[in-house]
């Protein structure tokens, strides 16, 4: 049971669409010691009404620039809530993309950062050769390559901007390891270390 003296871990799970970390989330649930809740964008995305959608989920490029001042509420509320779960003892895993290629720069990342500081972060780079992401879109989605054969540039966009700066405590490749294999890995180096330091270089930084 959570200890309220004792805030709960956080495991945060960046990466583009389709890399796996929802998999990954879901395996931390179901294997790892302790509640963990999930708490990403898919369920942020499943609470913004309609017209406000993709919200937080905006892919990058800057084509709704209507939407970006709501985009950095959103991400306060969810980093505040994820705050909240931890100091009242329950384990967090959140899966999302962060970038910053909107119609201007937003800091979101490292304004999060600074929302979770004295908090235990656990900052995790999902990523997957973009090959792997096109296979899974097609048979996940049905969608695959552009008219022309090409990569879509949203999808080129993602690949580019959801892993800078670049900076984690853990990176892991989702096309060499499973999601079982994947969530041991992050159960390791919360176990062994060293501590955890990406999120705390990130609060420092100003974007």
């Amino acid at each position: 049971m959570p200890h309220l003296d004792t805030p709960g871990q956080i495991v945060i799970l960046n990466g583009t669409p389709r890399s796996g970390k929802s998999s990954i989330a879901t395996m931390i649930q179901n294997t790892f010691d302790g509640v963990w809740i999930n708490i990403g964008v898919d369920q942020f995305m499943q609470m913004t009404p309609k017209r406000y959608r993709p919200g937080i989920g905006l892919r990058p490029g800057g084509e709704r620039p209507d939407l970006e001042p709501l985009i950095v509420i959103l991400y306060r509320a969810l980093y505040g809530a994820i705050s909240v779960h931890s100091r009242l003892g329950l384990n967090v895993v959140v899966d999302v993309g962060h970038h910053d290629i909107y119609s201007v720069p937003l800091g979101i990342l490292p304004d999060c950062a600074r929302q979770l500081k004295d908090s235990p972060v656990l900052f995790v780079g999902v990523r997957c050769p973009i090959d792997v992401i096109m296979d899974r879109r097609r048979a996940t989605w049905g969608v695959g390559d552009s008219d022309d054969g090409s990569i879509p540039k949203p999808v080129s966009l993602w690949q580019k901007a959801v892993h800078s700066p670049g900076i984690y405590d853990l990176e892991i490749d989702t096309s060499v390891f499973s999601p079982q294999a994947c969530a041991d890995l992050i159960r390791q180096r919360l176990r062994n270390g060293p501590p955890p330091s990406a999120f705390e270089r990130l609060a420092a930084m100003d974007l």
